[in-house]
């Protein structure tokens, strides 16, 4: 018998009270008796249920609208569209499903955010969401290991995209040629620093089509890239600041990537906000 049973027994067999004090006080006893064994009952319920097994999660890939035959997926998701902040994931489909090869990491995106892939526009700082292949690698430092084709940069190599210029638009350049004369519409991929060290190359806006080389060798497109959509989007290492339209991460986790990533798994990387993420 517990305490407050023995005081509420010797409260129904004690003397009467005057006033009707006695009368209320059991009364008062037995609710608060109640009340204690409820909590007790509510205790060990959530208990139980703390140890119950977790109702199992579909992986993310299984929801993306537009992955076709990838059985590589690199996921990039923030909260809204102007987020300049996310978080990646990797996934690698298996015989029993999709399994996580890089955990949820911090991912910084566009200084404005991101923007649909069909409008986005160049200069405008932001992300382009979508779906796009992963194509190549390249970088300051010795290939890590890449599975893709992979390039170590030298001082000479640039990336183009002047409207004015439409067949070098979004084109890899290895020739030993000045390009200063596209002021802001190049990048002198070698003055990018510890970002550029290691670079995934994204299909966004790149040109269809061959890709010849003339005479100056300067690789030129035959079937050019939308000179307004703006080009040079990479998956690349982050120096902690948000980016003119890339997605980048540690340089661990990039590293990570690009030993992970496998042509002929048609790799992909799929980037959009929350709430939207699955039409991408």
């Amino acid at each position: 018998m517990s305490l407050l049973q023995r005081e509420v027994k010797r409260w129904d067999n004690g003397p009467q009270m005057v006033n009707g004090n006695r009368t209320r006080t059991v009364g008062l006893m037995r609710t608060v008796s109640r009340a204690l064994v409820m909590s007790t009952v509510m205790c060990v319920a959530l208990t139980l249920t703390s140890f119950a097994p977790a109702a199992a999660t579909q992986a993310l890939p299984d929801s993306l609208t537009h992955i076709e035959n990838a059985q590589q997926v690199i996921v990039v998701t923030a909260p809204t569209w102007t987020s300049t902040r996310g978080t990646l994931t990797a996934w690698e489909r298996t015989s029993s499903g999709w399994r996580e090869v890089v955990n949820a990491t911090p991912a910084l995106l566009g200084s404005r955010g991101m923007a649909p892939a069909a409008t986005r526009r160049q200069a405008t700082g932001t992300t382009p969401a979508g779906t796009f292949a992963i194509t190549g690698a390249f970088g300051r430092r010795a290939d890590p290991g890449a599975q893709l084709p992979y390039r170590q940069l030298t001082t000479w190599d640039a990336w183009p995209y002047n409207p004015t210029d439409p067949s070098t638009y979004n084109v890899f350049q290895d020739a030993k040629l000045s390009w200063d004369s596209y002021g802001r519409n190049v990048e002198h991929l070698w003055d990018f620093g510890m970002q550029y060290d290691h670079v995934a190359v994204l299909d966004y806006n790149l040109p269809q089509g061959p890709v010849t080389t003339d005479a100056k060798g300067i690789r030129r497109a035959t079937q050019p890239a939308n000179t307004s959509a703006g080009g040079g989007i990479f998956l690349h290492v982050s120096n902690g600041r948000t980016t003119a339209g890339c997605i980048a991460v540690s340089r661990k986790v990039m590293r990570t990537i690009l030993r992970w990533l496998k042509p002929d798994a048609h790799p992909v990387i799929v980037v959009g906000p929350q709430d939207a993420i699955t039409q991408m």
